[in-house]
């Protein structure tokens, strides 16, 4: 039976040697002796003839067999050939935006130079700038959950299902001696505790498994909170019966966008049963009806549910379906003290692309971000014993003058001595917000310009600036070229 690959890559040639004879679908058939509508599903990729009808083909459009049958593309296609034959394309998760593979070629073929053009383009920035497959993968997956609004309600179900099955607390934090119950008496695991510390090379991974002894392996480094998260994740690749996963808590090398989605909802099932969705909401609930900001009661939800702040803020994703509010961005910020670096290592923006955003060009981020803020402050502190920190402001944003109430959780020493980590949800200020949170307009919540990167900021007087705004210098300069130019020519 032929690929998809073969069947787009032959309904190509056929297509274009039909048209250099300028002949149209009803002159091929007289020539072949082929139905049209047959023809026509060839040329879009869906049907592969047999071997009497692919000579009938080439007969008729003066080539041989295997000129319509091998696997290269004249170079009118070729860009499309190389990219038909990439691990990338084969992977890209069409199907899950309702998207037919032959449907994304059927527009290529329409006009060739230009879109394979494009197309040659997109690999030559990828080679450039060292994209890899799995950037492909974790973009396709971010645009997933963004068109879901990060909420999937069989997932849900499955973990409320699942918590009654085995009936687990939802009054109280879910315990690792829970989980590690369920998951060594149901499904047959032996968790090893210590089981890297044997591994050094392996010790900055949080937990390995080993499926032919079923075993998983933990970092004997990690928290409680850690070890309970990494077994409610396996949970979740069992109760949602998830074959292709990776084997190591962090994706070092990805194989497939499968198994990159398959991960995400392991992780999104941890989160659903650590943090009960009615219970969070009802606290959410107490939460927005304050009348002014409280980082304490904030600070209480952590040691409800005994989680990370990484793993609570997961959670809000139930704000865009239980409080109508559905223009928000997540973003989780690492600092790395001694080199004293910033980096935004995930992001999620829902309804719509929002500021601010990781611009991935090594840029310093705005300082002024309440995420950075913080991290800043615990920067300062001194070293020892972990310390969560809370905060909120209000910003607006120079560029788009857009004002978000952004709230944000720090926490030092995590999860190295010299790296620390903040998580932050903004949330656009308009009538569902103020609907729903009612200390929105409280007096004290500082409010902030902001921006995206120094680099990129018109605000000059900005005494936190790390770097100077050489793209705005750039763009000043090519205006006033610009302007010199069209004096000169009128």
């Amino acid at each position: 039976m032929a690929t998809v690959q073969q069947r787009i890559i032959f309904g190509l040639k056929v297509r274009q040697f039909r048209q250099e004879k300028g002949w149209n679908f009803d002159e091929l058939s007289r020539q072949c002796g082929i139905s049209i509508s047959y023809l026509n599903e060839i040329e879009k990729g869906k049907k592969y003839p047999l071997a009497e009808n692919q000579t009938k083909l080439a007969d008729a459009l003066g080539v041989s067999r295997e000129t319509l049958v091998s696997p290269v593309l004249t170079k009118q296609y070729g860009p499309l050939g190389d990219l038909l034959q990439s691990n990338f394309l084969n992977e890209l998760p069409l199907e899950l935006f309702g998207i037919e593979l032959q449907q994304v070629v059927e527009i290529i073929a329409k006009a060739p130079d230009r879109v394979n053009a494009f197309i040659s383009a997109l690999l030559e920035i990828a080679r450039n700038y060292s994209l890899r497959d799995e950037n492909f993968f974790f973009a396709a997956l971010r645009a997933y959950q963004e068109l879901h609004m990060n909420y999937f309600e069989d997932i849900e179900a499955t973990a409320a299902a699942f918590v009654e099955r085995h009936q687990i607390n939802t009054k109280a934090p879910v315990t690792y001696p829970e989980i590690k119950h369920v998951l060594t008496t149901i499904y047959g695991y032996t968790i090893e505790e210590q089981g890297l510390a044997k591994y050094p090379d392996l010790l900055g991974m949080r937990s390995v498994f080993v499926p032919r002894k079923k075993m998983l392996l933990l970092n004997p480094k990690l928290t409680e909170q850690q070890r309970t998260f990494q077994l409610a994740k396996e949970l979740g690749f069992n109760a949602l019966a998830l074959k292709e996963r990776p084997l190591a808590s962090s994706m070092i090398r990805v194989t497939s966008f499968e198994e990159t989605l398959n991960n995400y909802k392991a992780g999104y099932f941890a989160v659903a049963i650590l943090v009960n969705q009615d219970v969070f909401k009802e606290k959410l609930n107490q939460f927005f009806a304050q009348k002014t900001w409280d980082d304490t009661f904030f600070l209480s939800l952590l040691q409800r549910f005994d989680v990370s702040p990484a793993v609570l803020f997961q959670r809000f994703n139930i704000i865009s379906s239980g409080f109508d509010i559905r223009k928000i961005f997540f973003f989780r910020t690492i600092h790395r003290v001694n080199a004293n670096k910033f980096e935004i290592d995930k992001e999620l923006h829902l309804n719509r692309r929002h500021q601010p955003h990781s611009s991935g060009l090594a840029e310093h981020y705005c300082r002024r971000w309440l995420s950075i803020a913080l991290l800043n402050d615990l920067s300062l502190q001194h070293s020892g014993e972990q310390k969560i920190v809370a905060g909120i402001q209000r910003a607006t944003f120079a560029d788009s003058n857009e004002e978000y109430l952004c709230v944000a959780l720090a926490q030092s020493g995590f999860p190295t001595e010299d790296t620390n980590v903040s998580v932050m949800l903004g949330i656009l200020i308009d009538n569902n917000a103020r609907k729903s949170i009612s200390f929105i307009d409280d007096p004290a919540i500082p409010r902030t310009k902001v921006n995206v990167t120094c680099e990129r900021c018109a605000i000059m007087d900005c005494k936190e600036r790390s770097a100077p705004p050489v793209a705005i210098i750039r763009r000043e300069e090519r205006k006033k070229t610009l302007d010199a130019l069209k004096k000169l020519v009128g």
